[in-house]
């Protein structure tokens, strides 16, 4: 059976499940699992519920709510009665959350615990349509999820409910995704059954799973990445375990020997980090060893291209070193999905040496989203610095001033409310504008090198691609993140804010001495190791591109606060406002942004 819309993949899991599990969660200390079966029902007696409050095909329903199964009993639950679900990030400001839940129209919310009943339950009290908020976690005098499930399955209405899924069309909204962007209120996305599972037919065949592999989900599941992941992992029939939190993600991969997981750049260069920080506390004989693995890692090439010598050298290097990193992971991983953001090629060469095939991919939530992803279920179909192959559903040209451009049934409807922003992004002969610049590498493999918007000019006329050189001064174990800024400059200067927990380790071990961080940026010997490593970087840059000046900053960016989208993408504008005296310093004249 083909699934054609999301909610035929319930259908689909009759069959593909033969009674194992669909998805778990841990819940004080023990695993709570639900076969398909259970996945069916509360999603069954939730439609039943949803229509019992009045809620009709095409009304919006809200979640905001970390990952847990809850949450697809809801999708599926909305999914099959024609509405539209409306997943949010549970770390936006009130000012969004109220933006969203006004612009979608939507009726109900879903939320995960009393502390963001809390949050939007003062919101939602000014927006007369919303009926009511529910948690996901049981708790005294809120509404609770299973509340609506109860009355659905005491006033079940089944012929209702055939009746509204036989209308559902393939290219009926299936979803309305708010998408952050890097400046101004979030934009709603419409994708439809067809968008979707059409990526999920397309993409599956890429990815060397099988039914009964076990994958660990935590990245966000209001990220159309991860969800779209999610409907793989159920079209393919294997196990979904929600992670009990970033910082158990490790403990919880050993434990439940994971398969496969989808996940951004910066959690893999995390573990990276974290494995050559316990390299680093060696001494002797095994931390050269280690090291020098590492440096083998880091030059590994596709299909023996090193030769004879290298693979011998790698074959002892997997034996001695990195079965350690294999084990690590669980010692059962097929393969690490990478998405949202640029994955350094020497990331991704490293795990591929060390027996972890890490895929690569690229798309957009407009585009439901992959438009391409490196594989190895055909030969010749990974590339390092690519993006991987195009899907065959998928058309990309690359226009004439570099940007992707694409067709395909993953294409969105459009955004919601807004026939302006949806022409500007789709044009008359309906190529999707990603605002990526890019090429096409060997006539296969795509190659991202930019942001369309992001590509600054200098005053003496040259183009500065910031993304190409912010991934290569984040190579540096120093820094954790940077902007690089010179648009209508002289020369081209960097904003870093610096790997503290590193940054304390080598003042340690070079006895450095300091108060705070404001003290510690500004010693001199600490600038000069920096300094150190923009050389090496500007080695690397043409002469034009080259980092004349930089600066430290105390703060450490995320999502949580400002500096980063959820899909901790660098927010300029913001960092500009915010550093806009240091710019000044830096270029010698008020910065007009």
């Amino acid at each position: 059976m083909i699934s054609t819309r999301t909610f035929d993949i319930l259908e689909r899991g009759i069959d593909m499940y033969n009674g194992r599990t669909v998805l778990a969660s841990k819940q004080n200390g023990i695993w709570i699992e639900y076969d398909i079966h259970a996945y069916i029902e509360n999603a069954n007696n939730l439609s039943y519920g949803l229509l019992a409050l009045g809620l009709k095909k095409g009304d919006k329903v809200a979640t905001v709510s970390n990952n847990r199964p809850e949450w697809n009993f809801v999708d599926m639950a909305v999914s099959q009665l024609g509405m539209v679900h409306v997943p949010i990030y549970s770390t936006i400001s009130n000012d969004e959350y109220k933006h969203i839940l006004n612009h979608s129209e939507s009726k109900i919310i879903f939320v995960e615990n009393k502390a963001l009943y809390e949050k939007l339950q003062p919101i939602a009290a000014e927006i007369p349509r919303i009926i009511g908020i529910y948690t996901f976690v049981k708790s005294e005098g809120i509404n609770f999820w299973e509340n609506i499930a109860t009355i659905g399955k005491d006033q079940a209405n089944k012929d209702e409910l055939i009746k509204i899924k036989e209308s559902i069309k393939t290219n009926d909204i299936a979803t309305l995704i708010y998408t952050s962007g890097t400046t101004g209120l979030s934009k709603g996305v419409m994708l439809s059954h067809e968008n979707l599972l059409s990526n999920v037919i397309a993409t599956s065949p890429r990815l060397p799973l099988t039914a009964g592999d076990r994958t660990l989900s935590f990245l966000p599941l209001c990220h159309v990445l991860e969800r779209m992941v999610i409907y793989i992992y159920q079209y393919t029939g294997m196990t979904i375990y929600y992670a009990e939190s970033m910082a158990t993600i490790g403990d919880n991969i050993r434990e439940l020997n994971i398969n496969a997981f989808c996940a951004v750049p910066r959690v893999l260069e995390a573990v990276y980090d974290k494995i050559i920080a316990k390299g680093k506390d060696l001494s002797g004989v095994k931390k050269r060893i280690f090291f020098w693995a590492v440096s083998l890692g880091l030059r590994y090439e596709f299909d023996s291209k090193n030769g004879w010598f290298y693979n011998i050298q790698l074959k002892l290097a997997r034996k001695l070193v990195f079965s350690k990193w294999q084990l690590a992971l669980g010692g059962k991983m097929k393969l690490i999905v990478s998405g949202g953001a640029a994955l350094q090629p020497r990331l991704a060469r490293v795990f591929w040496a060390a027996g972890i095939p890490v895929l690569e991919g690229y798309g957009l939530t407009e585009t439901s989203p992959v438009i391409a992803v490196n594989h190895f279920q055909e030969p010749n179909s990974v590339k390092f610095g690519s993006v991987g192959p195009i899907l065959e559903n998928v058309t990309v040209i690359i226009a004439e001033d570099g940007e992707i451009l694409m067709k395909g049934p993953n294409l969105m409807i459009g955004y919601f409310k807004d026939d302006v922003l949806t022409k500007q992004a789709i044009d008359e002969d309906g190529w999707f504008h990603t605002g990526d610049i890019g090429r096409i590498d060997d006539n296969r493999f795509l190659v991202i090198t930019d942001r369309k918007k992001e590509i600054f000019k200098m005053s003496s006329g040259k183009y500065v691609a910031p993304q190409v050189i912010e991934n290569k001064v984040k190579e540096s174990f120093f820094i954790e993140q940077a902007m690089i800024v010179g648009e209508n400059e002289k020369f081209v200067s960097a904003l870093i804010s610096p790997n503290f927990s590193f940054l304390h380790d080598w003042c340690s071990r070079h006895k450095v001495h300091f108060e705070n961080n404001k003290d510690l940026i500004a010693k001199p010997e600490v600038n000069a190791r920096y300094q150190k490593e923009i050389n090496s970087i500007n080695k690397q840059l043409g002469e034009f591109e080259q980092i004349k000046r930089f600066r430290l900053v105390i703060e450490q960016w995320s999502s949580q606060t400002g500096e980063l989208s959820p899909t901790l993408k660098l927010r300029r504008k913001i960092l500009y406002d915010r550093y806009q005296p240091i710019l000044e310093e830096i270029f010698g004249h008020a910065m007009n942004q």
